[in-house]
């Protein structure tokens, strides 16, 4: 699975603040959300999906597998809203569907700003390191390390509890234990896999607290970084291209208007 989420090439947009990035992007998410020009909201798809599928670096066939969530989320949200919304220009009615010019506009509007969404965090997921990402967070942002360092060794250990879950079910193979079909299969499943874990959990913790206690680390207290994050000419390079973008979109909206 990481492996998976490797790019093949790594792009100016990896070279980017992961803290700036994020910040820039939460503020254009949030400018997108209460803007109902559906132009605008239209030109903003296209540039985010130009950014996502023209420099995020991953070969096209594993964006077009990502992309089909997002197309299921813009037919679902736009035609929810095109056949239930409200309108007085009716166009088509049958009991309680109903479809008007409104309806459709806000259908569109609101499908086009689901897709904007997927485009802007798979564009950011997919340009960004986690770990350096809170790294830059504490540094940049003054994140209190307490929670970096939490979601730092939650993404750790991820891959640890998948393993564990394959050995433990590798392990009821060998014992040739079987489980019911149904919903009795699945609490059957959740006793057979729940405790193991559960303690498996419970000494992996108690370890990284002995480790944490024998290096030192106290909370709120001063540190170094392993990872140093910084603000680079490639961070202006970013806020230019952002801004000339969103000014770019903003005329051309003004003008189809």
């Amino acid at each position: 699975m990481p492996a998976w989420f490797t790019p093949n090439r790594e792009t100016w947009l990896f070279r980017v603040n992961p803290a700036l990035k994020f910040m820039i992007f939460v503020l254009l998410l949030l400018f997108t959300l209460f803007t109902r020009n559906l132009a605008f909201v239209s030109w903003l798809a296209v540039l985010f999906g130009i950014l996502l599928y023209g420099f995020s670096g991953y070969p096209i066939r594993k964006l077009a597998l990502l992309s089909i969530p997002l197309i299921i989320s813009f037919a679902s949200s736009a035609f929810t809203m095109m056949l239930f919304g409200k309108g007085d220009t009716v166009i088509w009615q049958w009991g309680l569907f109903k479809i008007s010019e409104e309806s459709i506009q806000h259908g569109l509007l609101l499908g086009t700003k689901s897709l904007t969404f997927g485009f802007v965090g798979f564009t950011f997921l997919l340009t960004v390191q986690p770990v350096l990402f809170f790294y830059a967070m504490m540094q940049q942002f003054r994140l209190p390390s307490k929670y970096a360092y939490s979601f730092i060794a939650s993404i750790r250990l991820l891959p640890v509890v998948v393993e564990e879950i394959q050995v433990r079910s590798n392990a009821l193979k060998v014992r040739g234990i079987t489980f019911s079909r149904g919903m009795k299969g699945w609490g059957e499943r959740i006793q057979a896999y729940a405790v193991p874990l559960f303690a498996q959990s419970i000494r992996r913790a108690q370890r990284i607290a002995i480790a944490m206690e024998a290096k030192q680390y106290q909370m709120g207290a001063a540190r170094t970084y392993f990872y140093p994050t910084s603000y680079s000419r490639m961070d202006v390079v970013f806020i230019g291209v952002i801004s000339v973008s969103i000014a770019s979109v903003s005329m051309v909206a003004f003008v189809m208007n």
